[in-house]
C-alpha cells in the first residue's frame, strides 16, 4: 500500500507543478499550528476553510452544471440552523447535528428548487435568489423556536482546544474538497457524474438527446452541493459559538460567488484558492488603520483579476505551469518537450 501510494505521488504529481502545488498547500496547512499557536490566526484559516468548503461546493452546482445559483447561502443556513436548533431542542453533540444538518440542507434546499429546474439562465438565478429571502422571513416569524432577530447562541465548540477544532476543520475540508474533486472529475473511469454534469453545462439539449436524464442529474447537484453547503453552515456556528440571520444573508451567497470567479470557477481549487486569498487578506487589513477601505481593496484586486485573469487566478497559474497533451490528453509540466506518458511533442 505505501509502495503504491509512493509511486503515484512519484508519477502522478511531482510532475504536474498544479499538484505537486496543492500538496504543498495543504501540507502549510496542516504543520501551521506547530508554528503559531494563538488563536486569532487558527481561527481565521478555520473559517477560511469553512467558506472553503461552502465555495466548491457553489462552483459543484454552478459551475459544473451551469445552474447559476444566487441564493446557495439557503443551504448554508439550513445546515447551520438545523445543527443549532437540534443541539437546543435535542442535546446532540456537534457531530451528529452537522451531519443531521446538512442531509437536511440537502433534502430541503433540493425540495425547494425543483420547480426552478426546468428555469434557465437569469430565471433560476432570481428564483434561488428569493429562497434565502423566505427562509430569513420564517427564521423572523418563529421566534419561540428560532429565537427570532437573536438566533442561537451558546452553542459548543467542536472540540476542547483551538488546535483540535483547527484540525478537525482542516481534515472535513480536505475530504469534502477531494470528493467533490472526484465527483467532478470528467477523467475518471469510475465515477461517470463529472462527464455528465460537463456535458449539461456545454449543452443540456444535446445532453438530453443522448439519452441523458438532466433533471435527474441537476437534483443530484443540488443535493451534492446543498449537502457540503450544510456542512460548512454547520462547521461555521459552532465555530462561532452561534447562529443568526446573517447565515441567509445575499451577502453570504455573492461572497462565494465572488471568491469562486476570483480563483477560477469549473476546478474545484479555484474557489479554494479564491477563498483562502481573500478571506484572510480581508481579516488582515481589517486589523490594520485601513480597516474601513478591506472592501475597496478586495474590490479592486477582484476586478484587476476579471480584467487581466478573466478565468480566475488559480486556473490563470495552472496554464502558465501546465500543458495538456494533445494525444492521450495528461497533464505535463508546461516546459516539458515530450509527453511524460506518450511521448508526443507538445511544441
Amino acid at each position: 500500500m505505501l509502495r503504491r501510494l509512493v509511486k503515484n505521488f512519484r508519477f502522478s504529481v511531482l510532475p504536474v507543478p498544479g499538484r505537486l502545488i496543492a500538496v504543498i498547500f495543504f501540507v502549510l496547512l496542516f504543520t501551521f499550528p506547530l508554528f503559531v499557536n494563538t488563536r486569532y490566526p487558527l481561527l481565521v484559516l478555520m473559517i477560511a476553510s469553512i467558506y472553503g468548503i461552502f465555495a466548491v461546493s457553489w462552483d459543484l452546482l454552478s459551475g459544473y452544471t451551469g445552474q447559476i445559483n444566487f441564493g446557495h447561502a439557503l443551504f448554508f443556513g439550513i445546515g447551520a440552523y438545523g445543527s443549532a436548533l437540534l443541539y437546543k431542542y435535542a442535546g446532540w453533540p456537534p457531530v451528529v447535528t452537522i451531519l443531521l444538518g446538512a442531509i437536511g440542507a440537502a433534502v430541503i434546499g433540493s425540495a425547494l428548487c425543483l420547480p426552478a429546474l426546468r428555469l434557465r439562465g437569469p430565471y433560476l438565478s432570481l428564483f434561488t435568489l428569493a429562497l434565502p429571502l423566505l427562509l430569513i422571513e420564517v427564521v423572523r416569524g418563529l421566534p419561540d423556536i428560532t429565537g427570532g432577530y437573536t438566533g442561537i447562541g451558546g452553542l459548543p465548540r467542536i472540540a476542547g482546544s483551538t488546535t483540535g477544532e483547527y484540525y478537525i476543520i482542516l481534515v472535513v475540508m480536505t475530504v469534502s474538497v477531494l470528493i467533490m474533486w472526484k465527483l467532478t472529475d470528467a477523467k475518471s473511469k469510475y465515477v461517470r457524474t463529472g462527464l455528465i454534469f460537463h456535458a449539461i453545462r456545454e449543452d443540456e439539449i444535446a445532453a438530453r438527446a443522448t439519452g441523458i436524464d438532466t433533471i435527474r442529474y441537476k437534483v443530484l447537484a443540488f443535493v451534492i452541493g446543498g449537502f457540503f453547503a450544510g456542512i460548512a453552515g454547520g462547521l461555521f456556528v459552532h465555530v462561532i459559538k452561534g447562529a443568526g440571520l446573517s447565515v441567509f444573508s445575499m451577502v453570504m451567497s455573492f461572497q462565494v460567488i465572488i471568491w469562486s470567479v476570483f480563483g477560477g470557477m469549473v476546478s474545484i481549487y479555484g474557489p479554494l484558492i479564491g477563498v483562502f486569498i481573500l478571506y484572510p487578506l480581508v481579516e488582515f487589513v481589517g486589523t490594520t488603520p485601513a480597516s474601513d477601505y478591506k472592501y475597496i481593496i478586495m474590490t479592486v484586486m477582484v476586478i484587476a483579476i476579471l480584467l487581466f485573469m478573466p478565468q480566475g487566478v488559480a486556473v490563470w497559474i495552472r496554464n502558465k505551469l501546465e500543458r495538456e497533451c494533445p494525444r492521450c490528453k495528461l497533464n505535463n509540466a508546461a516546459w516539458r518537450r515530450e509527453c511524460r506518458a506518450c511521448g508526443a511533442n507538445l511544441r
